[in-house]
Protein backbone atom coordinates (compact mmCIF):
# COMPACT_ATOMS: atom_id res chain seq x y z
CA UNK A 1 0.00 0.00 0.00
CA UNK A 2 1.92 3.27 -1.24
CA UNK A 3 0.91 6.51 -0.34
CA UNK A 4 -1.43 5.33 2.56
CA UNK A 5 -1.26 6.34 6.43
CA UNK A 6 -2.71 2.35 7.27
CA UNK A 7 -0.16 -0.65 6.85
CA UNK A 8 -1.88 -4.09 7.39
CA UNK A 9 -0.87 -4.20 10.87
CA UNK A 10 -2.95 -1.20 11.71
CA UNK A 11 -5.95 -2.97 9.21
CA UNK A 12 -5.70 -6.07 10.71
CA UNK A 13 -5.88 -4.94 14.24
CA UNK A 14 -8.83 -2.82 13.16
CA UNK A 15 -10.44 -6.41 11.82
CA UNK A 16 -9.42 -8.16 14.92
CA UNK A 17 -10.99 -5.20 16.97
CA UNK A 18 -7.90 -4.53 18.69
CA UNK A 19 -7.36 -0.71 18.16
CA UNK A 20 -8.69 2.29 20.11
CA UNK A 21 -11.86 3.75 19.70
CA UNK A 22 -10.21 7.04 18.28
CA UNK A 23 -7.78 4.57 15.68
CA UNK A 24 -10.81 2.39 14.78
CA UNK A 25 -12.81 5.13 13.72
CA UNK A 26 -10.25 6.90 11.57
CA UNK A 27 -9.57 3.57 10.22
CA UNK A 28 -13.37 3.30 9.24
CA UNK A 29 -13.62 6.51 7.71
CA UNK A 30 -10.32 5.88 5.03
CA UNK A 31 -11.58 2.20 4.37
CA UNK A 32 -14.77 4.61 2.85
CA UNK A 33 -12.85 6.21 0.23
CA UNK A 34 -9.64 3.58 -0.53
CA UNK A 35 -10.49 0.66 -2.58
CA UNK A 36 -6.81 -0.52 -2.41
CA UNK A 37 -7.08 -0.89 1.76
CA UNK A 38 -10.78 -2.12 1.16
CA UNK A 39 -9.49 -4.98 -0.71
CA UNK A 40 -6.55 -5.35 1.79
CA UNK A 41 -9.27 -5.85 4.61
CA UNK A 42 -10.96 -8.65 2.23
CA UNK A 43 -8.01 -10.57 1.80
CA UNK A 44 -7.04 -10.01 5.56
CA UNK A 45 -10.58 -10.95 6.60
CA UNK A 46 -10.22 -13.86 4.28
CA UNK A 47 -6.93 -14.88 5.54
CA UNK A 48 -8.49 -14.58 9.45
CA UNK A 49 -11.99 -16.61 8.44
CA UNK A 50 -9.64 -19.56 6.80
CA UNK A 51 -7.10 -19.88 10.01
CA UNK A 52 -9.35 -19.58 12.46
CA UNK A 53 -11.54 -22.38 10.38
CA UNK A 54 -8.58 -24.69 10.64
CA UNK A 55 -8.20 -27.85 12.56
CA UNK A 56 -5.46 -29.00 13.74
CA UNK A 57 -5.64 -33.25 14.04
CA UNK A 58 -3.25 -34.56 17.16
CA UNK A 59 -1.64 -37.24 16.08
CA UNK A 60 -2.48 -40.66 17.26
CA UNK A 61 -0.51 -42.12 21.06
CA UNK A 62 1.11 -44.75 18.69
CA UNK A 63 2.73 -41.53 16.30
CA UNK A 64 4.45 -40.34 19.64
CA UNK A 65 6.23 -43.49 20.70
CA UNK A 66 9.49 -42.51 22.10
CA UNK A 67 10.66 -45.86 22.72
CA UNK A 68 13.62 -47.78 21.34
CA UNK A 69 13.00 -49.17 17.54
CA UNK A 70 15.66 -52.03 17.50
CA UNK A 71 16.23 -54.76 20.05
CA UNK A 72 19.59 -53.97 20.83
CA UNK A 73 18.90 -50.49 21.09
CA UNK A 74 16.25 -51.63 23.10
CA UNK A 75 18.73 -54.17 25.23
CA UNK A 76 21.04 -51.40 25.57
CA UNK A 77 18.50 -48.62 27.17
CA UNK A 78 17.10 -50.99 29.20
CA UNK A 79 20.23 -52.27 30.45
CA UNK A 80 21.28 -48.24 31.13
CA UNK A 81 18.50 -47.38 33.02
CA UNK A 82 18.89 -50.46 35.46
CA UNK A 83 22.62 -50.03 35.67
CA UNK A 84 21.53 -46.03 36.07
CA UNK A 85 18.99 -47.47 39.01
CA UNK A 86 21.54 -49.44 40.53
CA UNK A 87 24.32 -46.75 40.64
CA UNK A 88 21.16 -44.76 42.36
CA UNK A 89 20.99 -47.38 45.39
CA UNK A 90 24.76 -48.47 45.43
CA UNK A 91 25.39 -44.86 46.08
CA UNK A 92 23.02 -44.29 48.70
CA UNK A 93 24.09 -47.48 50.57
CA UNK A 94 27.73 -46.31 49.97
CA UNK A 95 26.98 -43.09 51.94
CA UNK A 96 25.18 -44.82 54.50
CA UNK A 97 27.84 -47.19 54.89
CA UNK A 98 30.70 -44.66 55.11
CA UNK A 99 28.60 -42.79 57.53
CA UNK A 100 27.94 -45.58 59.82
CA UNK A 101 31.66 -47.29 60.10
CA UNK A 102 33.43 -43.75 58.77
CA UNK A 103 36.02 -45.19 56.58
CA UNK A 104 37.02 -44.54 53.55
CA UNK A 105 37.20 -46.88 50.83
CA UNK A 106 38.55 -45.51 47.13
CA UNK A 107 37.82 -48.94 45.56
CA UNK A 108 33.24 -48.18 45.93
CA UNK A 109 34.24 -45.00 44.13
CA UNK A 110 35.70 -45.99 41.15
CA UNK A 111 32.93 -48.89 40.90
CA UNK A 112 30.86 -45.96 41.35
CA UNK A 113 32.05 -43.60 38.66
CA UNK A 114 32.71 -47.20 36.07
CA UNK A 115 28.82 -47.90 36.59
CA UNK A 116 27.25 -44.50 36.00
CA UNK A 117 29.34 -44.03 32.91
CA UNK A 118 28.84 -47.27 31.69
CA UNK A 119 24.74 -46.67 32.33
CA UNK A 120 25.05 -43.15 30.72
CA UNK A 121 26.71 -44.15 27.81
CA UNK A 122 24.41 -47.17 27.21
CA UNK A 123 21.37 -44.88 27.36
CA UNK A 124 23.27 -42.44 24.97
CA UNK A 125 24.45 -45.75 22.45
CA UNK A 126 20.66 -46.86 21.96
CA UNK A 127 19.66 -43.04 21.24
CA UNK A 128 22.86 -43.29 18.68
CA UNK A 129 21.30 -46.64 17.50
CA UNK A 130 17.44 -45.52 16.94
CA UNK A 131 18.97 -42.46 15.06
CA UNK A 132 21.15 -44.24 12.48
CA UNK A 133 18.24 -46.46 11.92
CA UNK A 134 15.93 -43.78 11.34
CA UNK A 135 18.18 -41.58 9.39
CA UNK A 136 17.46 -42.65 6.19
CA UNK A 137 13.57 -42.16 6.66
CA UNK A 138 14.44 -38.94 8.14
CA UNK A 139 12.30 -36.14 6.06
CA UNK A 140 14.46 -33.13 7.65
CA UNK A 141 17.82 -34.61 6.53
CA UNK A 142 18.34 -32.45 3.47
CA UNK A 143 17.26 -29.02 5.58
CA UNK A 144 19.77 -27.18 5.51
CA UNK A 145 19.89 -24.39 8.96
Amino acid sequence: MTNHQFDEALLSGYLDGELTQGDAQRVRLHLEGCAACVSTMEQLSTLRETTMNTEFQIPEDTQWDETPRGALSRLFHNFGWLIAAGWVVGLVAYVIWQMATGSESVQWEGVLGFALLLALGLIVLSALLDRLKTRKNDPYRKVLK
